[in-house]
């Protein structure tokens, strides 16, 4: 009985300390990595390091400088050289350790033995970047970052550059207009693709851009965000009448860049390299980002005349993406489907769309037309998304390259309070006046009125 009696006293409070421990790391993972999980696989690599290296093949035959040191300081065996390692750097999301690769190794060899050192290691992912010729840096990974999203304190930033989602590897996806300036965004209903669109505008808001959009859904979507909008179209018959001012935008803009350079005025667009960023900063006209969402409401049709509006806007759309971005005019392109069934010129205005994210979609061929043609490994993946992780997606890069990202939740009330308060930045461009929204008035709260207190008589 006393036996018995010991063993309970110890045992529930071990009981209850485990479960605490389980409770920590299901419901939050940061603090557990921090507290528990990082130390423990620091004490793994640093106690198996050479041997995980000699499993996975990461080993080399020592030179015989080496050999000749060994054998005369000691009689140990002499074993292969793993790459040396540098300094184990924490991070609230994982670890970092920078190697330097021995002769003949590559940095394709050690991202095939990723798989490996997660498992030997007891953490989540291992992600490889090469930093210079000869030194790789492993990202270690403690948990799923994706599955409850918080952006990393520090994000990179700058004019045209909005941080608007977190990569599997715990680094933030950057939208950099400058880099990538067109941008194709696909997404089937209750996907995240609104969320995405919405942290796009709340960070763009508080730049000195122009903001222009076209909701065919008769602005469900881009209203709230009116009173920062400088043009808005919600409806395809407006949309006719947006874009071509758009286009005389950018004609505009080229003939002030013909002017300022000195290039003959005959010159075609086409052949002009140089763009608005070359001329002085009280010159250079203001950037403008072109939302357009539910693209496929373009190019739907219902009678000839329909058809032919469908024609120019594509066509106007084509020339936007083709010779906007020296002009200093972006596209964001979302949508449910963006296929070649839409109609003529939906191909080529893919073509032009250099960035690609595609969330959840309902087939296949969606996903395909979105990632197949830069990175068509990253098909399956997007087919591969949970209805019940709403704003994951995977974002595909030219180069071949490709990563799953998340964006965080950010209401829609607090996007158009941005962008309200952001509403002084709208630029005065006059020929987007006409386009205008309407802001609505807030209504004023009219405060209670105040009990008085009244005298006590008898």
């Amino acid at each position: 009985m006393t036996d018995l009696t010991t063993l309970l006293e110890v045992g529930g409070p071990l009981a209850a300390l485990g479960g605490g421990t389980a409770y920590t790391r299901a419901k939050y993972p940061a603090v557990y990595w921090s507290a528990i999980g990082g130390p423990i696989s620091t004490a793994r690599l640093l106690s198996s390091y050479s041997s995980v290296m000699e499993a996975c093949g990461l080993t080399v035959a020592p030179s015989r400088l080496r050999v000749l040191a060994v054998k005369a300081t000691t009689r140990r065996e002499v074993r292969p050289v793993p790459p040396r390692r540098g300094i184990i750097r924490p991070t609230s999301t994982g670890l970092r350790i920078r190697l330097r690769l021995a002769p003949g190794q590559e940095p394709a060899d050690v991202a095939a033995s990723a798989e490996r050192l997660r498992h030997a290691w007891g953490v989540h992912a291992v992600y490889v970047t090469t930093i210079k010729p000869g030194v790789v840096e492993l990202r270690l990974v403690g948990y799923d970052v994706l599955r409850r999203v918080r952006m990393p304190r520090k994000t990179e930033s700058g004019f045209l550059m909005v941080p608007v989602a977190l990569r599997e590897d715990a680094t933030p996806f950057v939208r950099d207009y400058r880099t990538v300036p067109h941008q194709l965004t696909l997404g089937a209903t209750l996907s995240g693709k609104s969320m995405y669109l919405r942290h796009l505008i709340a960070g763009l808001a508080r730049q000195p851009v122009a903001l222009v959009g076209i909701d065919c859904k008769r602005g469900v979507e881009l209203a709230p965000f009116a009173a920062r909008l400088s043009a808005l179209a919600t409806d395809p018959d407006e949309a006719a009448d947006l874009l071509p001012v758009l286009v005389k935008e950018m004609e505009d803009r080229y003939d002030l860049i013909k002017a300022r350079q000195g290039i003959a005025p005959d010159t075609p667009d086409e052949e002009i390299t140089s763009d608005i960023w070359g001329l002085p900063e009280s010159e250079r006209p203001t950037p403008v980002v072109l939302f357009v969402d539910e693209v496929a409401e373009l190019f739907l049709t219902a009678t000839r005349k329909d058809e032919e509006r469908r024609d120019e806007m594509v066509t106007q759309l084509i020339r936007l993406a083709q010779l906007g971005r020296a002009a200093g005019i972006y596209l964001e392109v979302c949508g449910q489907r963006f296929g070649a069934e839409l109609g003529k010129g939906a191909t080529m205005l893919r073509a032009q769309l250099t960035g690609r994210v595609c969330h959840r979609v309902n087939d296949e061929a969606s996903a395909k037309m979105a990632l197949g043609d830069i990175a068509p490994e990253a098909v399956s993946a997007a087919c591969a998304i949970a209805p019940e992780l709403p704003g994951l997606a995977v974002a595909g890069e030219t180069s071949g390259g490709w990563s799953r990202i998340r964006t965080p939740y950010l209401s829609l009330g607090d996007a158009a309070e941005i962008c309200r308060e952001s509403a002084h930045l709208v630029p005065d461009l006059p020929a987007l006046k006409p386009f205008r929204p309407d802001v609505p008035v807030r209504p004023v709260e009219t405060p209670a009125p105040a009990v008085l207190p009244h005298p006590v008589t008898d």
